[in-house]
């Protein structure tokens, strides 16, 4: 009886485990971007990106997801994805604009809070198979945070910025642009792809997987200019997901968040 319950904490543990560490690597990008190491800083929290999308799915292959597990996560995220993006952004890019500077990170960690305590309500509140699994509402943070992050390691790549790391010359103004279009669009009702029928795609899974060792290829030569070309082309995609979705629910295919509610009430 006792090896069943140690069997049944370890599955419980095991996610937490890969949580925890998602979380360790966003307080180590927090403390690399304090130390003036702006590349460590973005590598990091996209180790924590791997580490968040490993939790859930360990979680649901191994039957143990949990209200605590899901709180957990959420609390991880925002130390990954909201509060380390924005102190990096601020340390490299937005600090010369001063109080602006502090504004537009400020912004993007708040929007980034919105953001989880809003998918957690849903997720809560919308248990209707209706809904789709398609799309999210507004842009996810982790995939912010990876914009961010992106755009760090292009520039270092390009050697855009100053020896010491810091961005100058008309090149700063982008961060600040992108930085306060992110948190906007992580609390918009704009439609992104979950990209969750990607990942299980069933009709063509062997050219799925090839397609993914190509990736996988592509990103070892040029790791920085290809994630900041795809983090690019997933903003741009939102213009045909959220109008692909407006046609569907128009056709009756899909049900807003919003209607469920108000029928649960």
């Amino acid at each position: 009886m006792s090896e069943l319950i140690n069997k049944h904490k370890s599955v419980y543990i095991f996610p937490s485990l890969l949580t925890t560490g998602g979380m360790f690597f966003g307080f180590y990008a927090i403390m690399a971007a304090l130390g003036g190491n702006y590349e460590h800083s973005a590598q990091a929290i996209l180790a924590a990106g791997v580490f968040d999308g490993l939790d859930g799915r360990v979680a649901r292959a191994m039957n143990a997801t949990s209200a605590f597990g899901k709180e957990y996560d959420s609390l991880a995220d925002f130390l990954s994805f909201g509060i380390a993006p924005a102190v990096l952004v601020y340390l490299w890019a937005l600090e010369p604009f001063h109080r602006l500077g502090w504004a537009a990170a400020f912004l993007y960690a708040v929007c980034g809070a919105l953001r989880l305590a809003r998918f957690n309500v849903q997720q809560h509140v919308i248990q209707d198979e209706r809904v789709s699994k398609r799309y999210f509402q507004g842009l996810p943070i982790p995939a912010a945070a990876g914009v961010v992050s992106a755009l760090v390691l292009f520039y270092q790549e390009l050697g855009i910025g100053s020896t010491s790391g810091e961005v100058v010359g008309l090149w700063r103004w982008l961060p600040l642009f992108l930085t306060f279009t992110l948190g906007i669009l992580m609390v918009s009702t704009i439609r992104f792809r979950s990209m969750k029928d990607f990942y299980y795609h069933r009709k063509r899974p062997f050219l799925t997987l090839v397609g993914v060792v190509i990736f996988i290829a592509v990103l070892t030569i040029h790791m920085a200019s290809t994630l900041f070309v795809m983090s690019g082309a997933y903003l741009l995609s939102a213009l045909h997901s959220h109008r692909e979705y407006l046609q569907l629910l128009a056709e009756g295919k899909e049900v807003e968040e919003d209607e469920v509610e108000d029928l649960s009430v």
